[in-house]
């Protein structure tokens, strides 16, 4: 049997696992169905735990080089257009949590974490390979492809994202799709409104509905994400998106965020999912990582970020259990069920508040309006406080 660790998924949550094995001294191969391995999508948010993650992995000086560090993240009033809240993260933020608060491409990230696996003589890769079958025994895992080429390895790690073929294996359960659907775009700079050219993510929350926008590329461009509760029956998927179903349902929100509407050429859309969090996605020598065992919707912005620690603490757990595939795996697990549950349900909640609407909006409102950086900073020390050093539960 290889000694070779399976990856299945080649995304930013594989490329991590990759290479935290690899700084342990194991041997991976990262089998991708694409036919290159690369990303697609647009911006994505960074809070100061990706950040600690990506030092853990090697790559930290890659991915700050290609960030955009903010000046505060902002909430406005998308019906009357007042600011909710404002949130400093400069100087003090970076004090208390030991990192930054950052926007980023999310070609960008792929990228840092690329060139990192490419330096690596332990880390080879598989394209065009989709995997069809796993046999997770007792002293290995063997999986094949839509080939019937098989593949075999010392444990396998389901990298593969919200509709997981080794999740399925595993677990077997379905997918939650949220009836929330979000479209994406990037603009060039010169075309975004001057007097909204914030050095910030900024959301404008109105009823069922909500739009971010944040710079990216050194100010070259600008993310726009759009939000809103579908009409119809929805399955999780990408399409190209329609202008005329993203402004009628954004009817009810002031001029200033609506024309933002206008500006993208295309559109992609989402019809967004999760999945109920689920006690156990280790068995064996397999186990899961990132959206194949935690699908988040995006109201926290930390799909990505959670990836990423669960890939340094995979890592830690290989290392304080020197190898021993099994007990790592339910280390790592008992490592990472409680918090990333409690993201994916935060994560649902706080779409239920961005999209507030009639007196609830009015609470939200009065809830955040004038509290002060520290206040936030407190409430967020849960999500943004992770450290390698504290990552592995006993």
């Amino acid at each position: 049997m290889s000694d070779r660790i399976l990856i299945v998924g080649g995304g930013i949550g594989g490329l991590a696992a990759a290479l935290a094995l690899s700084r342990q001294g194991l041997r991976a191969t990262v089998l991708e169905q694409a036919e290159h391995i690369g990303e697609i999508g647009a911006g994505i948010q960074l809070g100061p735990n990706a950040f600690a993650a990506f030092d853990a992995l090697g790559v930290g000086e890659r991915a700050r080089a290609r960030a955009v560090f903010t000046d505060r993240m902002v909430m406005m009033d998308a019906v009357d257009g007042s600011e909710v809240a404002s949130v400093p993260v400069g100087e003090a933020f970076r004090k208390r949590f030991g990192n930054p608060y950052a926007v980023i491409h999310r070609a960008d990230v792929h990228q840092s974490l690329l060139e990192g696996v490419q330096e690596s003589d332990l880390i080879d890769f598989r394209t065009s390979t989709r995997i069809v079958a796993i046999d997770n025994r007792a002293d290995g895992v063997t999986v094949r492809d839509q080939h019937g080429n098989a593949f075999q390895g010392a444990a396998l790690i389901g990298c593969d994202g919200v509709r997981s073929v080794v999740r399925q294996h595993l677990v077997g359960d379905a997918v939650r799709v949220s009836g929330h659907v979000v479209y994406r775009a990037v603009v060039d700079a010169a075309d975004f409104p001057e007097d909204l050219r914030w050095n910030a993510p900024a959301i404008w929350v109105g009823p069922n509905c909500h739009l971010v926008h944040y710079p990216l590329r050194g100010g070259e461009q600008y993310n726009l994400v759009v939000t809103f509760h579908s009409r119809q029956k929805e399955t999780w998927g990408v399409t190209d998106g329609s202008p005329e179903e993203v402004n009628a349902y954004f009817e009810g929100i002031c001029d200033r965020p609506r024309r933002l509407l206008k500006l993208p050429k295309s559109w992609k859309r989402w019809a967004t999912a999760d999945r109920e969090p689920i006690e156990r996605w280790s068995h064996g020598r397999a186990t899961l990582l990132g959206d194949a065992a935690h699908p988040l919707l995006q109201y926290l912005a930390q799909g990505a970020c959670m990836a990423l620690e669960d890939a340094v603490t995979l890592g830690e757990a290989l290392r304080a259990q020197k190898g021993d595939f099994v007990t790592a795996f339910g280390r790592y697990e008992r490592s990472r069920v409680t918090r990333t549950a409690r993201v994916v349900l935060s994560t649902r909640e706080m779409g239920r508040i961005y999209h507030a609407k009639g007196v609830e909006r009015l609470v939200r409102n009065d809830l955040w309006k004038g509290r002060t950086p520290e206040r936030f900073y407190d409430a967020l020390e849960w999500l943004y406080g992770w450290r390698v050093e504290t990552c592995l539960a006993d």
